[in-house]
């Protein structure tokens, strides 16, 4: 039985036990609620809190831990051979045993049958259901395939009986718990409190599980890649095995470090000046009715894909600035060479930079606009023009949550992938020229994970180093940030 089918029996078996507790508690109080302790309602919702939450919870634990165990048991059963080869070979061998498992599936029991000792005829027929293996199958990996489907089953059949009847027990459980004098509400009361608190520590429960993951694929790819390697080195080339004097190649991070900080910052420089002096006059200098129409349509830019951003990069910003280059080369020297190439660092830059002009706008706008009306009235009072008070008064009350809002949008542009990836080029080298392509962290990790591959070699696990690096950037980059907008937000609260 599927997870879903599964989980519409929870849901069927926690309204019967709804319905009936509910039923059960206006008998018991003859039609009386005054009789009762709490509403029917919430003796209902006991019950279906019983009849539901402990076999969630049971399937969750299981979906979770029943996989490492059936893994563990089918690599138990490998040659010895096998199992003297490195864990990543090993890996390999239970990817192809699991995808072998995954085509079986899509075969009838006689074609299996059939089959089982043709392991040429066997990786034929999975091509043909879409099923593609990297080589042929060793016989070894057949039986395990077949025992990785027989202990699946038997897992999802057992796993499907026990959730099924500790739903069943639990809403007995809460049935015979029905009573005038039960304190339903406040049991059911007490699991709402639980499940808020699970709701609200929920973006912490998910950053921990996405730091861990992370974590734990780039310690397997550490454990083959020196940690001094990867920080320091100056040269990214993940060649694959058998591409020159090195199996691995080199995962030189700086290059790529670079390239994020470069563009960011030539990003920067087109948004922070036009986004701030946007915010200025929208605050300060716009009226009412001028400011209800250009705010949204300046926030329009935020809501752009940045897919079509790239775009954009690509056919428009490119094409112009390469022509442009022509241009002037033409009128300086007469020979007219195009020294600003489309894919470079300044066209992924002003691109980037306008993507980001609504972010610096509509933030730096709201903490302009949270600077106290008194600051200025007493400016404007004592004589000063409406620009000095802007100058002297309300932009640096309001400097230590600009700042705040540039790092966090600083932060943005660092994660920015798809605008890199078409206006900016691949090309992984140091250099100061922003007319060259360079590339960012965010695109080779793109590039490392395209493609049909297994998580398991050195060139596929670097995107999860490459990953833990670029969040620890941003969020130190974002803590700074909310450092100093709280510090701001506490001078006038």
């Amino acid at each position: 039985m599927s997870t879903s089918i599964i989980l519409l029996c929870l849901v069927v078996i926690g309204a019967v036990a709804y319905v009936a507790a509910r039923s059960r508690a206006s008998a018991l109080s003859g039609g009386r609620s005054a009789a009762l302790h709490s509403r029917p309602a919430y003796y209902g919702s006991y019950a279906a809190i019983w009849a539901a939450l402990p076999s969630l919870i049971v399937l969750c634990v299981w979906l979770a831990v029943s996989p490492g165990i059936i893994s563990s048991s089918v690599r138990g059963a490998f040659p010895d051979d096998v199992k003297a080869q490195p864990a990543v070979q090993q890996d390999l061998a239970y990817s192809m045993v699991a995808t072998i498992a995954r085509g079986m599936n899509l075969l009838t029991s006689d074609e299996v049958s059939s089959l089982s000792g043709n392991p040429a005829g066997l990786q034929a027929k999975l091509s043909e259901k879409g099923v593609p293996l990297a080589g042929e199958p060793q016989p070894y990996m057949i039986d395990a395939a077949k025992t990785l489907n027989s202990e699946s089953m038997t897992s999802r059949t057992i796993m499907t009986a026990i959730v099924l009847l500790i739903s069943v027990a639990g809403a007995f459980y809460a049935l015979r718990s029905v009573a005038p004098r039960f304190r339903a509400r406040n049991r059911v009361e007490r699991v709402m409190l639980w499940a808020l608190l699970v709701a609200s520590s929920t973006a912490i429960l998910t950053t921990i599980g996405i730091v861990l993951s992370m974590l734990s694929e780039a310690a397997r790819f550490f454990s083959v890649v020196p940690f001094v390697d990867f920080f320091f080195g100056t040269v990214w080339d993940p060649r694959f095995a058998g591409a020159g004097s090195s199996s691995f190649g080199q995962f030189g991070l700086i290059p790529l470090l670079l390239g994020t900080l470069y563009i960011g910052l030539v990003a920067m420089l087109v948004a922070v000046p036009v986004g701030l002096f946007a915010a200025i006059y929208m605050a300060e200098y716009a009226s009412p009715k001028i400011r209800s129409i250009a705010k949204p349509l300046l926030e329009v830019l935020a809501g752009i894909p940045t897919i079509v951003y790239g775009f954009f990069a690509l056919v428009t910003v490119g094409p112009f600035l390469r022509d442009f280059s022509s241009q002037i080369s033409g009128l300086l020297t007469g020979n007219y060479t195009n020294f600003i190439q489309a894919q470079s660092v300044i066209t992924a830059g002003i691109v980037m930079g306008i993507m980001l002009i609504p972010y610096v706008s509509s933030l730096s706008d709201d903490i302009i606009t949270a600077v106290p009306r008194a600051l200025r009235d007493g400016s404007l009072g004592l004589g000063a023009t409406r620009s000095e008070t802007i100058k002297k008064v309300v932009l640096p009350a309001a400097l230590p949550g600009i700042v705040g809002a540039l790092l966090m949008t600083a932060s943005r542009a660092i994660g920015e992938t798809m605008i890199v990836v078409l206006a900016a080029g691949v090309a992984a080298r140091i250099q100061i020229n922003p007319f060259e392509p360079m590339t960012t962290v965010t695109v080779k990790i793109v590039n490392q994970l395209t493609g049909d591959l297994e998580f398991t070699s050195p060139q596929t696990l670097v995107a999860f180093a490459l990953g833990i690096t670029l969040f620890c950037i941003t969020l130190c980059l974002n803590i700074y940030a909310l450092y100093i907008v709280r510090k701001y937000r506490e001078q006038y609260e």
